[in-house]
C-alpha cells in the first residue's frame, strides 16, 4: 500500500468524518475512488460502442416496442429450452 497527501475541502472531510468516522477516511476514499473508476471506465466503453448497432442490421430492435418483443420472444423460447433439459 502507498501513502498519498491529497487535498480535500475541510467540509468534504466534515460530511466523510461524520457518515464513517475518521479512522476510516482512507477505506472511504478509496472505495469512493473504485467506484469512480469502474463508471468512468462503463463510460468510456459505452462512447466507443454508441452505434455500433443500426437498425438496417437488426431491424428487430429498431424501436423501443419491436425491442420488447424480441426480448419476451428470446425469454419464452429460452425458458422452453430449459424446461426441456
Amino acid at each position: 500500500m502507498t501513502r498519498a497527501h491529497i487535498v480535500l475541502p475541510d467540509e468534504l472531510i466534515r460530511q466523510v468524518d461524520a457518515a464513517v468516522g475518521k479512522r476510516k477516511r482512507s477505506r472511504f476514499v478509496a472505495d469512493a475512488l473504485r467506484e469512480k473508476l469502474k463508471r468512468e471506465a462503463l463510460l468510456i466503453a459505452l462512447e466507443k460502442t454508441a452505434g455500433i448497432l443500426s437498425a438496417e442490421s437488426h431491424p428487430e430492435w429498431a424501436t423501443s416496442r419491436k425491442a420488447a418483443a424480441w426480448v419476451h420472444e428470446t425469454r419464452r423460447t429460452g425458458e422452453r429450452t430449459e424446461r426441456g433439459r
